[in-house]
């Protein structure tokens, strides 16, 4: 009975409050006491749970929702939103690069891992993902893959009975449900993570490049408060931030620690639904954005390689600048297609300068030494405006059609954020 009593306490408190305790305890015990496994293992299980549970979750997910779709959704504005704000990022990167310019000391040992040659072979990739094998894009969480033969499959399957409907139908329910289960384990999950982080990398990760961070950081956050509302106000046309304030704290917090965008697809299609998005429009817009939608990669690129540039004491003048963004933007979609992410794609945008391959892999490795952060804030950015954008453009349909727009029957309201 003691038991139960405490689990029901336990419950009775918010998502949030709960993941914040579970994020003291851990940073605590980071420091206390480092090396325990038993503590690191709840982040590795959390973490692996997620993306277990994720493509099979996107798979049953689209096809459900096609099979069964009544009308046309709102993907083009979608679409439209990831690119405009992609590429803005990378523009604000740029110019923030001017603002505070950064030398690095290149001495940090160059990594041994291949980046891409060339803009070609990063769409390339994405191509070819794109026709993938249904199974092996699956198994390896190949999200364009998943997402592409979903939507084959999906439309296929409207030609069929309903019975046949139901039963997708009822699978995606029952792995929307595991996923629920998944989600309520986070407090524990992101307990571990956070002492995995303190405990191997110590507090002297806030530190070191301290500069770097702070501009790399710095544009995530502007873009975060600043041009994602603007965006979000040209589609909804009231106060943005309540849906920008649940966003964050809904997918950003645990994006940050989870530090993976493929695991936190499950997040954000539980947020969607509360947000009472169209499941029709939120199954395929939120793997999609996992995969296009890459604020944070395009920030990581430009403001490194605009890093590099100083460091070799490059000039850059407008036109250049404004194609490194371009090129940052379109690069930053293709990540997910390149391994190692974004920071691989750092010699791509180099070598717009000139910079050879040997500097810029130096480069690369810095970006490594200051993953713990700057991977973190990336991938909270990135996921947290997958749900953001979705949910603007549905709630820009409802504007039209002289819907209420409530964010949600939890979400901020805007008196409490007089």
């Amino acid at each position: 009975m003691g038991i139960k009593k405490v689990a029901q306490a336990w419950n009775s408190v918010s998502l949030v409050k709960r993941i914040v305790i579970g994020l003291v305890i851990g940073g605590v015990l980071g420091v206390a006491a480092p090396n325990i496994e038993i503590i690191a293992l709840l982040g590795t299980l959390f973490v692996s749970a997620l993306k277990g549970v994720a493509p099979i979750l996107v798979f049953f997910l689209v096809i459900s929702a096609l099979a069964n779709a009544k009308a046309a959704g709102s993907m083009r504005t979608v679409v439209l939103l990831y690119v405009v704000s992609t590429f803005v990022a990378a523009l604000v990167a740029v110019v923030a690069s001017f603002l505070f310019p950064i030398e690095l000391t290149l001495s940090a040992p160059a990594t041994d891992q291949s980046s891409p040659s060339g803009i070609g072979e990063v769409l390339g990739t994405l191509v070819m993902n794109v026709v993938s094998n249904p199974v092996d894009a699956l198994m390896n969480a190949n999200y364009i893959g998943i997402l592409a033969w979903a939507v084959v499959l999906g439309i296929a399957l409207r030609a069929a009975s309903q019975g046949t409907k139901d039963v997708f139908t009822s699978v995606s329910d029952a792995v929307s449900q595991v996923v629920r289960w998944v989600i309520a384990l986070a407090p524990f999950g992101i307990l571990g993570l956070v002492y995995s982080t303190v405990s191997e990398n110590g507090l002297e990760i806030f530190t070191e490049y301290g500069q770097l961070l702070l501009v790399l950081v710095g544009c995530m956050l502007f873009i975060a408060f600043v041009t994602n509302p603007l965006l979000v106000f040209w589609g909804i046309r009231k106060n943005p931030y309540p849906l920008v304030l649940r966003c964050l704290k809904d997918s950003g917090i645990t994006a940050f620690f989870t530090r993976s965008s493929a695991a936190n697809i499950p997040v954000n299609m539980e947020l969607c639904r509360k947000l009472g998005l169209d499941k029709d429009n939120y199954s395929v817009s939120i793997p999609l954005g996992a995969t296009i939608n890459m604020a944070g990669a395009a920030v990581t690129i430009s403001v490194m390689a605009m890093a590099a540039a100083h460091t070799m004491g490059v000039g850059i003048d407008l036109p250049t600048a404004v194609i490194l963004s371009a090129l940052s933007a379109v690069s930053a979609c293709g990540a997910s297609g390149v391994a190692g992410g974004s920071l691989l794609l750092i010699p791509l945008a180099c070598s717009l300068f000139g910079i050879g391959n040997d500097v810029a892999m130096q480069v690369v490795a810095i970006g490594f030494i200051i993953g713990v952060i700057q991977d973190s804030c990336e991938t909270a950015l990135n996921s947290s405006s997958d749900v953001l954008f979705t949910a603007t453009s549905e709630y820009r349909q409802w504007r039209k059609a002289g819907k209420e727009i409530t964010f949600g029957k939890d979400a901020f309201s805007e008196d409490e954020l007089a």
